[in-house]
């Protein structure tokens, strides 16, 4: 199993597009590392504005997409890929971007909990995990943030079996 670095925010303030281009390519001259890993890039995030995380929504066509968040098609250097998000952070949009390394599925989510229990300074007293957590226990979040379940009911029967079934139920 690959160890991920913890996230990292590497730049106070919110990023202008010149400095969050050369951020994007903040390592390439670092001596003693391989950019081409993806690895030195991995888990960092900073802050960037509303127009910036449109323009890149714009660029390319995204990799995914969920709620409030998208991950760039291209990819920065072994499985590591730009995700952007936009998060609600005590009643105030804010948008952000960051490096995650794709082999671990859950990745985009957890920088985002991450980057949430940092910005509201729940990062000493709640892990990664609980933030998490309060995030599916959001009554603010929308139907796409969810996880999607069949009804018990209908689970391992065809339409069919279904449709008998309530017509069962009818008579």
């Amino acid at each position: 199993m690959t160890a991920h670095p913890p996230f990292r925010k590497v730049l106070d303030g919110v990023a202008t597009r010149e400095q969050m281009f050369q951020l994007f390519s903040r390592h390439k001259d670092t001596p003693g590392i391989d950019p081409l890993s993806g690895t030195p890039y991995s888990a960092e995030w900073f802050e960037i504005t509303a127009s910036e995380y449109h323009f890149m929504l714009d660029l390319l066509p995204p990799l995914f997409m969920r709620t409030g968040m998208f991950g760039m098609s291209e990819y920065k250097a072994g499985n590591v890929t730009s995700e952007f998000f936009a998060i609600r952070i005590r009643g105030r949009e804010r948008w952000f971007h960051g490096f995650c390394d794709l082999t671990d599925r859950q990745s985009p989510d957890k920088m985002r909990a991450a980057i949430i229990a940092h910005e509201t300074g729940a990062s000493d007293s709640m892990t990664r995990s609980e933030a998490r957590g309060d995030l599916e226990h959001n009554p603010c979040r929308t139907q796409g943030d969810r996880p999607q379940r069949r009804p018990r009911d209908r689970v391992g029967r065809t339409s069919r079996q279904t449709h008998d079934s309530h017509q069962r139920r009818k008579a």
